[in-house]
């Protein structure tokens, strides 16, 4: 059987790393794009390698199209076609909402939502010519109803992806499907961070009384991929725990 190509977004660490590992132990090339990490970029494209897969670690800003493009042409040069895009790279810029700025809501819109447009659009052009692919993007229940007032931009970018969504199904269809995941709390090196009694009283607002783990975000990733999820299309699909709010 052929081998696929992946290309995953914002893939140097935390659930973009655990998406590169599930891809590629399932035997899928994997285009890692990173933009400030490289040093873990190429640390984990060392590590999936063990895998007999040919990994590209690559750098894109998603806020500069021409890096974008290229990063998409190089794709294309070394693995004739992208199989399957993930759009996973995303920024938060918390701040009070007294203190948020215009410049703090331009960046984060610009990462988060017209950097997945971008990458869309030159990979999307590329499956065409397959008459086949795979989208889905990485938005946030933030993006549906789990609202934080230090977010408000971040939430604001995720909303925007599930529109987004939504919009680039129709115009691909039928030959490339379109979907979206909305993850709630995961297990980051960022979230880690956070204040404890803060992590507890989020817990407490989830069934399973427990943030997701990279990996259990990554298969549902993987399986909208696949074969099994081939009626799937313009979803945006939950995965949080069963999160309850007030």
């Amino acid at each position: 059987m052929e081998r696929k190509t992946v290309l995953i977004t914002g893939a140097s660490k935390g659930l973009g790393a655990a998406i590169a590992k599930v891809f590629a132990k399932n035997n899928h090339n994997i285009i890692l794009n990173y933009n400030n990490s490289e040093e873990r970029a190429i640390e984990l494209a060392e590590e999936l390698k063990k895998y007999n897969v040919e990994v590209l670690p690559i750098k894109a800003d998603m806020t500069n199209e021409e890096e974008i493009k290229n990063m998409v042409n190089k794709s294309i040069e070394k693995f004739q076609k992208i199989d399957v895009l993930v759009n996973n790279a995303g920024i938060a810029i918390d701040t009070t909402f007294e203190d948020k700025t215009k410049e703090n809501f331009i960046k984060t819109i610009d990462t988060n939502l017209i950097g997945p447009f971008l990458v869309s659009r030159y990979v999307g052009e590329t499956m065409l010519k397959e008459k086949q692919g795979n989208i889905i993007n990485i938005s946030s229940t933030n993006g549906i109803d789990t609202y934080y007032e230090y977010s408000l931009d971040y939430d604001a970018s995720k909303a925007g992806l599930i529109s987004l969504t939504h919009n680039l199904a129709l115009h691909y269809a039928p030959y490339i499907r379109v979907n979206c995941i909305a993850p709630g709390w995961i297990n980051t090196e960022m979230n880690k961070e956070l204040d404890k009694d803060y992590i507890k009283e989020e817990e407490a607002k989830i069934l399973l009384n427990r943030f997701a783990e990279p990996e259990e975000i990554a298969k549902v990733v993987y399986f909208l991929s696949t074969e099994d999820a081939k009626y799937i299309n313009n979803e945006t699909i939950r995965v949080d725990g069963g999160t309850i709010h007030a």
